[in-house]
């Protein structure tokens, strides 16, 4: 593996908390904090944190935890953003559109050395992220780990799984068919709409980081969204997935030497029928058109408001699979990442663990932005296998 930097953990005896959420009272939030709840060791030192005390009571309630500390934070104060950072190990936060209340977070745990954690799938916030605070978290020993849901462990992780199947030291190509069933939340509806309506703040972003993000050394990399086609594997018809997570993935190659010289990946979404790919593409193109047209962009919010999201019922008929053809060095590998509702119970499953798994487990010595597969890789896989999502070789 690509040498890392080292950096200084903060004593456990020095913090009050291992992990805290931060948004606990909102949809995602709340299934975190019941995750933990469910799972967490018994020395784990975990609080929930979030605007409303009222609210924050009536989850601990829920939860039956009567005795988890309860932690009050607003993201437009930086004052109680800095004391949150600076009283916990490992925070998490649910609370988005991360570009409009996502950075001030960031920036308090970089300059704490405090780990972060979000389920961000906003590229112009990662990028931004980037540009502002990861050479401060590099000095600090913070590790600011975006997209640790189903943006965007299962692809990230999942790539990462792939190559390990594969020859060492050989050029290597990966790609991703994505499949599922699932409902989304008003507050993964708002955080679409405010992305689709800033695409020029996107491409400034990308310029941004460009400028400054150390180029490419001998090695090369390339991920980006694939051509559609068939799905070589389950059939149907394959689209470009123009999302973050090829993003990520790259990132984690460039991190990563075990991704060989060249490594080339591409991402797609992956539907059974034509007329679903027809409707796909429609459906995309009409919501960032009326993206565009702020009237448009409010009627539509009001449709889904933040803190609605699918029941119980419909979350347990949701599934997901992410599908990867790999090549290299004369072998070919199929391989699968597979769960259950990807948006909210498996996101905080992952965020969950992807928590625990900072605050506890062996890993290597990471800091500054990182992704999942760089900071926490295999063990990450191990702790997300023991919970029951499936990382398998199927051919």
């Amino acid at each position: 593996m690509a040498a890392r930097t080292a950096r200084p953990r903060p004593a456990p005896q020095n913090r009050p908390h291992d992990v805290v959420v931060f948004g606990a009272t909102g949809f995602a939030g709340r299934l975190t904090a019941e995750y933990l709840a469910q799972t967490a060791p018994p020395d784990c030192r975990w609080a929930i944190a979030g605007r409303s005390a009222a609210k924050l009571d009536e989850v601990r309630a829920e939860l039956g935890r009567p005795g988890l500390p309860v932690l009050q934070a607003d993201v437009g104060d930086e004052a109680s953003l800095r004391a949150l950072a600076e009283s916990t190990r490992v925070l998490i936060t649910t609370v988005g559109p991360y570009v409009l209340y996502g950075e001030g977070l960031v920036g308090a745990c970089a300059a704490a050395g405090t780990d972060y954690l979000d389920l961000t799938g906003e590229p112009e916030f990662v990028d931004t992220s980037y540009v502002r605070h990861h050479a401060t978290a590099l000095e600090s020993g913070a590790r600011i780990v975006h997209a640790a849901g189903f943006d965007s462990i299962p692809h990230d992780l999942g790539a990462y799984f792939t190559v390990q199947q594969l020859p060492e030291d050989v050029p290597l190509h990966v790609s991703g068919y994505v499949r599922g069933s699932m409902m989304i939340s008003g507050g993964t509806f708002a955080t679409m709409l405010t992305g689709a309506s800033r695409i020029r703040q996107n491409v400034t972003a990308v310029r941004a980081r460009r400028a400054v993000e150390p180029r490419e050394g001998e090695r090369h990399v390339q991920a980006k969204a694939g051509r559609a086609g068939r799905d070589p594997i389950d059939g149907g018809w394959a689209l470009p997935f123009p999302s973050l997570d090829p993003q990520i993935v790259g990132r984690s190659a460039r991190a990563l030497s075990r991704y060989g010289p060249d490594f080339r990946y591409a991402h797609h979404v992956s539907v059974p029928h034509l007329y679903q790919a027809g409707g796909l593409a429609v459906g995309v193109a009409g919501l960032v058109g009326a993206a565009q047209l702020p009237p448009a962009r409010r009627a539509l919010q009001r449709r889904l408001a933040p803190g609605d999201g699918p029941s119980p019922e419909r979350r347990a008929r949701s599934w997901f699979t992410v599908t990867f053809v790999g090549t290299g060095g004369g072998e070919r590998v199929v391989t699968r990442v597979s769960g259950g509702d990807p948006g909210y119970g498996e996101t905080a499953k992952m965020l969950g663990e992807s928590a625990l798994c900072l605050a506890f487990d062996d890993l290597p010595a990471t800091a500054g932005q990182v992704t999942t597969a760089a900071a926490m890789g295999d063990a990450l896989i191990d702790r997300l296998q023991k919970a029951g999502i499936g990382f398998d070789v199927i051919g």
